[in-house]
């Protein structure tokens, strides 16, 4: 059993370390960008921003879970980026289609037009202003004007209200809605009793009971009692343009004896716009993976930038120059081939012991970055910058110049994009001529289909050097942007509704991948598999922050939710095995490491429990220690720490760190991993369909405590296997005591041997042991019958297996007289 599992373990070991030999650091020279695009030239006279154009996609789904306070806060730091505001536009995805999260943003677009300026007159980082004001250094630092601390305190008492008038909301809506409803109500007694001859009906009136908007009229989304056509999954397409296209010249502001003074600042707002999706019954509506490309075809008829920078509700811009980091990259020579952007994901509120490894520095820093030096970093879901036209399912440039296993290697045709292997017909003919396969593709929205050559355009690298291949001439995104018109916003909305993708290629070779719960690995997948290569972007200042669930169970759930994703992967065709030769070798390893790993959860549970079968035995693992193997055993021990220590100091991770890294794989690996890979293997085999729900924000009483939610102790079957394991070895290191010291000949170096490996074992499972307990470190009385339970069953197991025989009873008898 040790054999075989060490075995797969060094299989799974190589699959992780060979995708990091050619680790890979970057830099960016944000100079560089603006001397290129933002100063005069011939070509731009008044040195307006010649930069392309971003869409920012935010995702949410649930007021509940995700709190709109929240999410308002991601979409004020978004609105203060810098960048060229004329360039800029925000989407909201509300998924949910509550009232609550859209009048939570029109309140944050009321409060972006007082913090997005004082964000530029001061220069203000981060600006989240939640984050903001909760800085503890010094504000004043390194602010010359005279007026900043009165207008910081001016502008700290208007945020408070807002965050009064955002957590009042939902009492707000209510009692409007009891208003009107009862309004309604009065109405129809009325019209009951004039054709009932004055007299109420004896069966009574029933009035719906609606959500009303402000303006008086039904909220057309989910209603928070649920009917028929006002329900989650049934509701209509909702488009509202909150802020308008933003002018092409400056808008200063001007002093104002009641606000703040903003004169010579730029006052314009980014165009901003709330989507929710049609839903119907019938309709798989494909969960975020279909709330995304919803967004990408109402972006791309609305504004149509070239590229797109995808968050999470609460992951927010804490660097406002990340987008111009990003932009390095994209506008650099040979930039034309980048798929996507991927930053770092950072995390806040995370405990400062990190318990369960919540900020997944091994991840980020080590195996993602190693794998920028071969195609790129995988795709991970939020903070990350896309090339509109990658995501249309399009070959990259001088696509037949990059194929081969290894590298690059040249081709006969060298100027012609070679077809796909998954599709014959996958190249856009950037012609005016009409492609009548497109509709087949795309659907049949003629704008959005003629937004797509224009999106490739405006995506490529100026052609100011004879080296820029796939070049556009400087100047040529100076024109400004036509405001929208009601027909324009109509179309966007037809290409919100549930039937748009109809027999089209959505899903599947187009935008967001359907048919895994980790659509952001697919879709990154999809992207190298067809030649593009993607870039890591770690800058100095971290370019996002987020929140992470710190609570055990939480936990757990994220990361079967992962390792289900993975699992789903390995069985479906986006395993690396069937990757065209467009994806490299070590990539394609890394693709395989990715749809792998979760099986290695079969090997590490028989492991766990080695240690205490050999205790229970009385058998060493090993038949005899001998020099030879001693040896071998040390040379391998000193071996993988030089590397695990080589590894750890070019990525910067600390030792402790990486020891909670290790401790959360084998919790993780014990449980999550485990169910996903049965899980998995149901979906495969019975059809089994797996959903998740939203893991909320935070489920702590404490207000007090920002960390009291990590002691909070909510039992799930993850918990079976990692409890069972922990008992199990300490029973054997009981039963292995008990042996040896009323033996005859007493084996002590078996004991220790058994001992310290289950020791090891139990070393892993301590921060588990110390969740389990909770804040008062006491363990919940389920703890303690599960442990009766496995520890009964063990020991009569056992006695089963491997009964006393008469030797050993005199000789115990002996022993006790």
């Amino acid at each position: 059993m040790s054999i075989v599992c060490e075995i797969w373990f060094a299989f799974s070991w190589i699959l992780d370390i060979l995708p990091k030999l050619n680790p890979i650091n970057r830099s960016t020279d944000l100079a560089a960008l603006r001397d290129k695009f933002e100063q005069p030239s011939p070509a731009n006279p008044q040195g307006r921003s010649d930069l392309p154009g971003v869409d920012i996609f935010v995702s949410t789904a649930d007021p509940e879970k995700e709190p709109p306070l929240v999410t308002a806060n991601t979409i004020l730091s978004i609105l203060a980026v810098d960048y060229p505001v004329e360039k800029l536009s925000c989407y909201i995805s509300d998924d949910g289609a509550a009232s609550l999260t859209f009048e939570a943003m029109a309140e944050a677009v009321n409060f972006a037009e007082m913090w997005v300026p004082f964000c530029r007159k001061h220069n203000i980082e981060p600006r989240n202003p939640d984050s903001y004001f909760s800085i503890k250094t010094d504000p004043t630092k390194n602010k010359k004007r005279p007026d900043f601390v009165k207008d910081r305190r001016w502008i700290k008492r208007e945020y408070d209200e807002f965050k009064v008038r955002i957590n009042g909301l939902p009492e707000a809506i209510k009692r409007r809605s009891d208003g009107f409803n009862s309004m309604e109500e009065m109405k129809e007694k009325k019209v009951a009793k004039e054709k009932n001859g004055g007299v109420l009906p004896a069966e009574g009136v029933k009035v719906t009971k609606a959500t009303w908007m402000a303006d008086g009229t039904h909220w057309p989304g989910t209603w928070y009692t649920p009917s028929p056509d006002h329900s989650k999954g049934d509701h209509a397409g909702i488009l509202q343009v909150m802020t308008k296209v933003p002018e092409n010249d400056l808008v200063l502001g001007h002093p104002d004896e009641k606000r703040l003074d903003f004169t010579g600042v730029d006052i314009r707002l980014p165009m901003f716009a709330y989507v929710s999706r049609e839903k119907r019954p019938g309709f798989d509506h494909n969960k975020k993976a279909g709330a995304m490309n919803a967004l990408v075809r109402a972006s791309a008829i609305l504004s149509n930038g070239p590229f797109i920078l995808n968050l999470d509700c609460d992951h927010y811009i804490y660097n406002s120059l990340a987008i111009k980091e990003g932009m390095c990259f994209m506008m650099d020579r040979g930039g034309d081939r980048i798929c996507y952007i991927q930053f770092p994901q950072r995390f806040e509120g995370i405990d400062p012991s990190d318990r369960y490894a919540n900020h997944n520095t091994v991840f980020f820093d080590g195996n993602m970055r190693a794998l920028d030096g071969l195609q790129g970093p995988v795709y991970v879901g939020t903070g990350c910058m896309f090339r509109r036209y990658a995501l249309y399912g399009f070959h990259p440039p001088r696509a037949n110049d990059y194929t081969g296993m290894f590298g690059q290697t040249k081709s006969r045709a060298r100027n012609i994009q070679m077809q796909s292997e998954e599709d014959d017909s996958d190249t856009l003919p950037l012609t005016s001529h009409p492609d009548l396969s497109l509709p087949k593709k795309f659907g049949n929205s003629n704008v959005f289909t003629d937004s797509i050559p224009i999106a490739e355009f405006q995506g490529r690298p100026l052609a100011d050097h004879l080296s820029v291949k796939n070049g556009r001439p400087p100047g040529a995104l100076l024109i400004p942007r036509p405001p929208l018109d009601a027909p324009t916003v109509a179309e966007a909305v037809a290409v919100i509704s549930c039937w748009y993708e109809d027999k089209t290629e959505w899903g599947d070779r187009i935008g967001w991948i359907y048919g895994s719960v980790t659509e952001d690995v697919v879709t990154g997948y999809r992207m190298h598999n067809r030649g593009w290569r993607s870039i890591y972007c770690i800058t100095k200042r971290d370019a996002f922050r987020g929140t992470a669930p710190i609570n055990l169970t939480d936990r757990l759930h994220q990361v079967l939710r992962w390792a289900t994703g993975s699992v789903e992967i390995f069985f479906s065709r986006n395993n690396a095995f069937l990757a065209s030769s467009r994806l490299k070798f070590l990539q394609r390893i890394a693709y395989l490491n990715v749809g792998i790993y979760p099986f290695t959860s079969i090997f590490l549970v028989v492991y766990c429990f080695l240690p205490a079968l050999s205790l229970f035995s009385g058998h060493f693992i090993v038949q005899s220690l001998d020099i030879a193997f001693l040896i071998y055993l040390l040379s391998i021990t000193v071996s993988l720490t030089f590397l695990s220590l080589l590894e750890v100091k070019w990525s910067g991770i600390g030792l402790e760190e990486w020891w909670r890294n290790e401790q959360f794989w084998v919790i993780g690996g014990s449980s999550a991993h485990l169910v996903a890979v049965i899980q998995g293997l149901l979906k495969v085999v019975a059809g089994i369909e797996i959903s998740f729900k939203l893991t909320s924000k935070s489920s702590a009483e404490d207000e007090d405590d920002i960390y009291a939610d990590l002691y909070v102790v909510r039992w799930t079957s993850l918990f079976i296997m990692p409890l069972t394991i922990i008992v199990v070895n300490v029973v054997a290191v009981v039963i292995g005591i008990s042996r040896t010291i009323y033996s005859v000949i007493p084996q002590w170096n078996k004991l220790i041997g058994g001992s310290f490996f289950s020791f090891w074992v139990l070393a892993h499972m301590y921060p588990f042991a110390k969740g389990l307990m909770g804040r008062r470190g006491k363990l919940p009385t389920i703890v303690y019958v599960w442990s009766g339970l496995v520890s009964i069953t063990v020991s009569l197991l056992w006695i089963t297996i491997s009964p006393p025989d008469d030797s050993t009873t005199a000789s115990n008898g002996n022993v006790q007289i």
